[in-house]
């Protein structure tokens, strides 16, 4: 049976892709001949086309937002009025339906309240660290999950290190295995995580596996669901890709979630694929990193999946069932958040500015993307001036030609505020990290770009006064030595075709 077009991985691309994006493309151009074909024939519509464009226009402006992305969307629907308007009534900003929000609030209503907040972890962290307290009091009300300590972290980097752990992890359940990802690639690291999750599976372990469709869809054989549903994996896929024009289509699920037992959670920027372990080369070395906790904490992260899954599936887990009271004796404080496109909260960005805020001497970034906006340039900017060492990695080889200019882009207002950026040399780097003071950091799936902040379902872990922020600390630097640092002198001599390319491609960035 044929399969469709193969990808440069010899995987078949799914026909559905392809036929969605072409009735997708077609859905487009109908819509916007037709209404060229109007604004052209009646001078009435031509002049309603402009009234409308200047109502979205004042609209635009005064909603809440992304001043850089409301620019972006004000010059597409100036330079084609009617097709920029239609195309703004689908896409524009991070709005959801209100069906989906109450969706989202129903299963949280059904599951959050399993979840206790202890007092005496919030004014033990106060009496502690004041300042990092505020961090933790920000992120609890904002995402709804408590502080914990009495919870271990174990940082791990790169894929390659970290795939051996997690396959002990996993070898290590006794009642069930919760998975979460953006991408589940077939390969070599699928492989040896399939063969472990089929075995458990047989002895009666509750299975399940939970992927986003865009960022998996490209990367599995014809038949892959169905195999694994055989073998008693109970799979789940999150906004399946549809021929037609869906608001919902732009936000996707981007996290990376594991919990074994209640006992174990995983999350960090790793993927299930054979590049984030160097099994496949594709830019150069790939550097990514993840976090193991063990204790309290995961509960958290039983919680997020157990969301997760009825919000995809419409199917009820009774959350208590997930839940332990599995504790480790380990010092400092760890937080779990998630955050997404049902609120205008911005849970993430919002803890990356509290730690540039609240830092006394250093903060040390690590993103595969450094396409940030006016507010967040400026945050970064004002660390800087006010004496605060701040160094940034991003890769040298990217991942995407068309995103990497804009990433470059802001280096230059950066450097001039005093900030040190550093280019990964031998690759590409996906980790997304924060490390300030030797005493407080942040890893998970966020990266520093709006989709990120306001259109993915995105998680991450906070910890302080914990072992791994040392860990995090010196595997920073490891990265810094193997890296090149961007000096203001010579960036400036950019040639003029560079520089141009950086402006132009800069005007879409919010859409990145």
């Amino acid at each position: 049976m044929r399969q469709g077009v193969k990808n440069k991985r010899g995987i078949p691309i799914p026909t559905r892709i392809v036929v969605s994006a072409l009735l997708l493309f077609l859905q487009m151009l109908f819509l916007f001949l037709m209404l060229r074909t109007l604004s052209d024939r009646s001078v009435f519509i031509y002049t309603l086309s402009e009234i409308l464009a200047i109502i979205t226009v004042v609209y635009i402006v005064n909603r809440r937002g992304n001043p850089s992305y409301k620019m972006a969307w004000i010059v597409f629907i100036l330079i084609v009025p009617v097709f920029g308007i239609t195309v703004f009534m689908f896409f524009g900003g991070s709005r959801v339906m209100p069906h989906i929000k109450k969706k989202m609030k129903n299963c949280e209503a059904h599951n959050m309240p399993y979840l206790k907040d202890d007092e005496k972890e919030q004014n033990s962290l106060k009496y502690d660290d004041y300042s990092h307290s505020r961090q933790a009091e920000y992120l609890s009300r904002e995402s709804g999950y408590p502080l914990y300590k009495n919870t271990s972290v174990e940082y791990l980097s790169p894929g390659e290190v970290f795939l051996p752990r997690f396959l002990e992890e996993l070898e290590s359940a006794q009642r069930y295995i919760f998975l979460e990802f953006f991408i589940v690639a077939e390969g070599e690291m699928f492989d040896s995580i399939y063969k472990i999750l089929c075995r458990k599976a047989a002895e009666g372990i509750d299975v399940r596996l939970l992927f986003d469709d865009f960022g998996s869809i490209k990367r599995q054989r014809k038949g892959f669901i169905e195999r694994l549903r055989r073998n008693g994996i109970k799979v789940a896929v999150f906004n399946q890709i549809r021929p037609s024009v869906n608001i919902f289509m732009n936000n996707r699920n981007h996290r990376k979630i594991a919990v074994i037992d209640g006992a174990v959670a995983v999350t960090g920027g790793l993927n299930i694929a054979d590049e984030y372990i160097n099994a496949q080369r594709r830019f150069g070395y790939w550097m990514d990193c993840a976090v193991i906790l063990k204790g309290e904490a995961v509960s958290s992260f039983a919680v997020m999946f157990c969301n997760m899954w009825e919000f995809t599936t419409g199917h009820r887990l009774e959350v208590q069932d997930y839940l332990t009271d599995y504790s480790v004796e380990a010092g400092g404080y760890v937080l779990p958040y998630c955050s997404d496109p049902l609120t205008d909260k911005n849970v993430a960005a919002g803890i990356y500015m509290q730690i540039l805020s609240s830092a006394q001497r250093y903060v040390y970034i690590v993103s595969p993307y450094l396409i940030i906006d006016n507010t967040m340039i400026e945050a970064l900017k004002m660390a800087s001036k006010a004496g605060i060492d701040v160094r940034i990695i991003t890769p040298h080889i990217p991942d995407k030609w068309y995103v990497h200019p804009v990433t470059q882009y802001n280096y230059t207002e950066l450097l001039e505020a005093g900030i040190r950026i550093f280019e990964f040399s031998p690759g590409f780097i996906h980790s997304k990290i924060f490390v300030s003071d030797d005493s407080v950091a942040t890893v998970g799936t966020v990266n520093m770009d709006y989709r990120s902040f306001a259109l993915h379902f995105e998680c991450g872990v906070w910890f302080s006064s914990n072992k791994a922020v040392g860990d995090i600390k010196n595997h920073f630097d490891d990265l810094q030595s193997m890296s090149r640092e961007i000096k203001l002198s010579r960036w400036k001599k950019a040639p003029w075709p560079v520089r141009l390319k950086r402006a132009i491609l800069h005007l879409f960035a919010p859409f990145m």
